[in-house]
């Protein structure tokens, strides 16, 4: 006898139904592994770096380390993949630049890419650490610096200029600091922020953050593309003085956020300017965010991750907000690399950074798997482009495969937002 279902089971298998084409649409997002350790030659990959061009093109950025370990110890080359469909097919794989591996030259390695693309032309800069100089080392000093290169394109992307070094320009910003001068620094990997309201120069203002010892991280800013740069607040402000690699982001009234690397969480400041067009302004008291304050926690692992804000719609009443995304290795360790949420208030005038630090919602787990740095942009469209470390190899001198994945505003939010176009 042929069984008669009640309405709940009905709805059960509707619902069953409706997830698994839901699951289907999510697997049909893109996902590729962009670079991954070559068994013959064992040379490791790390070190995630994407951006968007003006003409919508994606170029992800790795490095490629002969020397095995960090940028510092020697030969490092940047190889890049491009994509033209919005992340779904990936060219070969380029060798973006090239080091010589000759010990103590300027040229020997490059590494540690940072980006940004420009919103209104076809410019793009990287800016990387370059030499055969180890960040932390106690010899790494002002007199023998960790050096600062970059590279420039005019064409989205497809050819580049000759690298440049600019370390005396970065370094000379601080040379008068009433806490003694920089020792070491370096622009933290991944995303270059650039201002979605400042424009006082040629271009949008963009925002790079510095780790850099001692005294924890400074922030600097150009507003002719990379061509010179100047300390924002000026060359004493310490805006997390235990901050490991920062990134930058902005709130929508174009306050800047720094976030930054630490221990457990991640480290929040805001800036707040008085005066945008000269730069001047004052950042607040730098607040951690971790498991104590409900924060973007990170168990036993202190690692890379990136900031962004999006527009966004509640989907329980269809209302514009703006979300703040945080990625960190979830833990325990650097593993299960995840993005914590939350909702910004409306008046960006609320959000100290005592606010932003706390009460975020529970992480969407990207990764179940070794995992570590991880960088991420939204997408034209309203999808989030998501470019991280997996699976350490261990036979491969501790390289990760360099994963690309395109997730959802809902399937990060578990439902509760969707991008707004």
């Amino acid at each position: 006898m042929r069984k008669i279902l009640k309405l709940t089971e009905v709805a059960v298998i509707l619902l069953m139904g409706f997830a698994a084409v839901s699951c289907g649409n999510v697997r049909k997002l893109s996902q590729h592994t962009l670079f991954e350790a070559d068994a013959a030659d064992s040379i490791p990959y790390r070190i995630p770096t994407i951006a968007t061009m003006h003409n919508g093109d994606l170029l992800a950025l790795a490095d490629y380390r002969h020397c095995l370990l960090d940028i510092g110890w020697g030969r490092v080359d940047i190889h890049s993949r491009t994509s033209g469909d919005r992340g779904k097919t990936w060219s070969d794989k380029a060798v973006l630049i090239e080091g010589t591996g000759v010990s103590k030259a300027t040229d020997c390695g490059f590494g540690d890419a940072a980006i940004v693309a420009d919103r209104e032309s076809g410019d793009v800069l990287v800016v990387m650490v370059c030499g055969e100089t180890v960040y932390w080392h106690q010899t790494t000093t002002r007199q023998n610096p960790n050096r600062v290169a970059v590279i420039r394109s005019h064409d989205n992307g497809r050819t580049w200029s000759q690298w440049e070094e600019i370390t005396e320009q970065v370094y000379s910003l601080f040379d008068d600091c009433r806490h003694g001068c920089i020792q070491s620094c370096f622009v933290a990997s991944g995303k270059i922020f650039q201002s979605r309201t400042v424009k006082t120069g040629s271009h949008y203002r963009i925002y790079a953050a510095l780790c850099a010892r001692p005294n924890g991280n400074r922030v600097i800013y150009s507003d002719d593309f990379g061509r010179t740069w100047h300390a924002l607040g000026g060359p004493d402000s310490l805006p997390a003085p235990s901050g490991d690699e920062p990134k930058c982001e902005e709130l929508p009234d174009g306050s800047v956020i720094l976030s930054s690397r630490a221990k457990g969480g991640r480290i929040f400041n805001i800036y707040r300017y008085s005066d945008v067009s000269s730069g001047t302004g004052q950042w607040g008291t730098a607040a951690f965010s971790g498991a104590e304050n409900d924060g973007c926690t990170a168990v036993s692992n202190a690692c890379n991750g990136e900031i962004i804000i999006v527009p966004a719609i509640r989907k329980e009443d269809g209302k514009k907000v703006r979300l703040v995304l945080q990625s960190v290795p979830l833990g325990p360790g650097r593993s299960n690399v995840g993005i914590y949420y939350k909702e910004l208030p409306e008046d960006p005038e609320s959000v100290t950074p005592e606010v932003l630090a706390a009460d975020w919602e529970k992480p969407y787990q990207v990764s179940e798997s070794t995992s570590a740095y991880s960088t991420m942009m939204q997408l034209r469209g309203g999808n989030i482009a998501f470019y991280y470390e997996e699976h350490e190899n261990h036979n491969c001198n501790g390289g990760y495969d360099m994963v690309y994945k395109e997730l959802t505003l809902s399937e990060i939010t578990s439902g509760a937002y969707k991008a707004a176009r």
